[in-house]
């Protein structure tokens, strides 16, 4: 039970009463109270289901027999995320700022699509972007040391991107001239129409992807593409050694691999001062 003074001084200061934008903002923005992570919750809820119902939507069976359902369903969660697109401006007390955010222009752009529904038909299908709005669960959840690991990743593509532009520019060499070789060697009459369309043969062939649209029907030809196979097996590990060999000299140079004293996890920031799983001092 709480003490007399403790009564008598919230009898006399009453803690001050928030605002409707200050109530709004404190739901839709701080996930660390009851209220804003139910809507939070309930806002993922509400993303995941827009996003089957366009799915099922692309469906040509379900979509002639359900499809003026689904399309009131979409306007309901469209007018929706619109009112909670409004409110987010209405209460946050630098608007500018969220709507020219990361989170700000995804939440515009997964509401345009309904509204050019009246103008493209096809615009429906954009509405896929919504899944970006999932992101937030890293914060919901707490996740925030994922993100951090995350960062580590473009960090290692950042400091690598030298180095694999290199390699692309060798790549787009090769291919450039074994598709002109190929060009030569099959001509026309063998699909290989012009350089550009020989050149993509030759991408599709060094990744080894195959598509098979366009293949070499004479003897030299089958052997350069050989050749080419054997290559693509071996260039393709170099941008993964790349970005294997900068990731690891990343993790180095960001990660403190001393144990925390009181649940001994390990992998937190060179100068994190507490522990991301306990929280106990390092």
């Amino acid at each position: 039970m709480p003490g007399i003074d403790w009564i008598n001084q919230n009898l006399m200061f009453p803690k001050p009463k928030q605002s409707l934008k200050q109530r709004l903002y404190t739901i839709i923005y701080d996930s660390h109270t009851t209220a804003g992570r139910s809507f939070d919750v309930i806002l993922i809820v509400a993303i995941l289901a827009s996003v089957f119902v366009v799915m099922i939507d692309s469906v040509e069976t379900i979509n002639q027999e359900y499809g003026e359902l689904l399309l009131t369903l979409e306007w309901v969660f469209a007018i929706l995320f619109s009112l909670e697109y409004i409110v987010r401006i209405y209460c946050n007390p630098y608007p500018l700022r969220y709507i020219f955010s990361f989170f700000g222009i995804i939440d515009f752009l997964s509401i345009l699509p309904t509204y050019l529904l009246v103008f493209f038909t096809g615009a429906k299908y954009m509405m896929m972007i919504r899944l970006l709005r999932i992101l937030r669960v890293f914060r919901i959840l707490r996740l925030s040391h994922y993100v951090t690991q995350s960062n580590l990743l473009l960090v290692a593509i950042s400091a690598s991107k030298s180095k694999i532009l290199v390699f692309l520019f060798f790549m787009f060499t090769i291919t450039s001239l074994f598709g002109s070789v190929m060009y030569l060697v099959e001509g026309p009459e063998h699909g290989f129409t012009s350089i550009p369309r020989s050149i993509y043969w030759a991408i599709v062939t060094v990744t080894t992807v195959g598509y098979g649209d366009i293949s070499p029907q004479t003897a030299l030809g089958q052997t350069l593409s050989s050749l080419m196979m054997l290559t693509g097996y071996a260039i393709i590990a170099v941008p993964t050694g790349i970005f294997t060999a900068e990731l690891s000299k990343t993790m180095k140079e960001h990660i403190n691999q001393t144990e925390c004293p009181s649940c001994h996890k390990t992998g937190h920031l060179i100068d994190a001062n507490y522990c991301y799983a306990c929280g106990a001092k390092l």
